[in-house]
């Protein structure tokens, strides 16, 4: 790729990625020109574009600015989701454009840093996200980019500095291996991405280079059990890293934390679900070892709010609790259901799922049907395809009829607000990783106001 320092003009080819706009922000901070296309408009398009951030939704080589065309200082930066035949990518890469992936350019920009990466199969948006706010109350100068919208401050980005950064090492098609992390975690390697993988085998090897990327094994945290060498995590267990005396007051985790040099005690957290304790924990932990003082990481810790669409409370009143998560996995999901249960284990819980791929619906469909089934009544969505075709025999009917809950049905996303309002369940869940989190505003909505 071209000197970063040199380059005057970025373009983003899917640039209303959760990933791809932090990057875009970061360089518009910069003072560079930043231009991108994607291929529908949504709240991130619409706050980059607010932004000044010209944004285009035509594939078209007529929409490619002059400026971006006639510059050898430009840089070309796209996602792996954006299809092979796109018009403007491919004019890129077939006129001489320099062309980068984005977690190319994310390592580039944390080289000169202190690199602290987020790795695991999930919890990397909200351990991350954690660890940024973290820093930034500490008063460190950190740069975050996440892959989330953290509550906090309504942003994938955060900006206190240049000498740390935090990143999500995405495991997705191995780009974690380009990252060079001086502090690491990993906080899950539960099988995923088959369809690049082919088996949890080579997942995991790829998980332990990216951890062998660390110089020092004290600079790496893993959760505890994993395979992995490091410094280990955990809730109520013996670890280097650990959550002892954990106690629930007004709805919050209270608990004290060991770590190998020093116990704080009586630390606040609001995120419900051992998942979100033991990312709390990974995140304490890397601000640690970043050198972040701890006598501020206890109040730091208690104003996290939270990160958009991972247990996301849209209505909380005694006859209605809407929550609105991310979770796409079996384990995600079990993790889910674990924290809600924990919080309101005298209440019928109600699940909406959209499953996410064609691909992972097949490969986890079992786990799927059975986490599923803990709820008390069950809605499924049609698969929502993201980056793959329709594959013979893998529809949400067919998942369906693996799910042992007796109240279980299959519906259109036109008629969910009616679907919600009919069910008797206090506890209501929105879940999955598809455009279902589109909905979940004018949903939310109408339950609201008619509920």
């Amino acid at each position: 790729m071209n000197n970063l320092k040199k380059i005057q003009n970025f373009y983003f080819v899917g640039i209303g990625g959760i990933g791809m706009s932090a990057l875009a922000r970061y360089f518009k901070m910069q003072g560079r020109n930043v231009f991108g296309y994607d291929k529908t408009p949504s709240d991130l398009t619409d706050e980059l574009k607010a932004e000044g951030i010209p944004v285009n939704f035509i594939d078209a080589i007529s929409e490619i600015p002059e400026m971006i065309k006639a510059s050898e200082e430009t840089q070309i930066v796209f996602t792996p989701a954006i299809p092979k035949q796109s018009n403007i990518l491919n004019y890129f890469f077939d006129n001489g454009f320099s062309v980068i992936k984005r977690a190319e350019l994310l390592g580039e920009v944390a080289k000169n840093t202190l690199c602290l990466a987020v790795a695991g199969t999930h919890g990397k948006t909200t351990t991350s996200a954690i660890l940024g706010h973290l820093l930034a109350e500490c008063n460190m100068p950190v740069t975050a980019f996440l892959g989330g919208i953290a509550e906090n401050y309504n942003s994938n980005f955060i900006y206190r500095g240049n000498k740390i950064t935090v990143v999500e090492a995405d495991e997705f098609d191995r780009s974690f291996l380009r990252l060079k992390p001086d502090i690491a975690c990993v906080t899950s390697m539960d099988a995923d991405h088959l369809d690049i993988y082919g088996t949890a085998g080579e997942l995991e090897n790829a998980f332990r280079a990216f951890a062998d990327l660390v110089t020092e094994e004290s600079n790496v945290l893993i959760k505890n059990n994993l395979p992995l060498d490091g410094m280990t995590v955990a809730v109520a267990t013996t670890a280097d890293y650990e959550a002892q005396n954990v106690r629930i007051e007004n709805g919050n985790y209270v608990f004290n934390l060991k770590t190998p040099t020093i116990t704080l005690h009586d630390l606040t957290f609001r995120l419900p679900g051992h998942h979100n304790l033991c990312n709390a924990i990974m995140a304490l932990g890397m601000a640690i070892l970043a050198g972040s003082p701890t006598d501020c990481l206890p109040n730091a810790l208690a104003s996290f709010t939270g990160v958009k669409r991972r247990f996301s409370y849209k209505i909380k009143t005694e006859k209605l609790v809407l929550i609105d998560d991310y979770a796409h996995h079996p384990t995600e999901i079990d993790a889910l259901f674990q924290a809600v249960d924990e919080m309101y284990p005298k209440d019928h819980k109600q699940i909406v799922f959209q499953p996410h791929l064609f691909s992972r619906t097949r490969d986890f469909a079992e786990g799927f049907a059975k986490s599923l089934s803990q709820f008390d009544e069950v809605v499924l969505l049609d698969i929502y395809p993201a980056r793959e075709e329709p594959m013979q025999g893998i529809t949400s009917e067919w998942l369906l009829n693996m799910v042992s809950s007796e109240n279980k049905k299959l519906v259109f996303k036109s008629a969910l607000p009616e679907i919600l309002l009919q069910s008797k369940c206090r506890i209501k869940l929105l879940v999955g990783a598809g455009d279902i989190g589109a909905e979940v505003s004018k949903i939310t909505k109408i339950v609201k106001d008619e509920a």
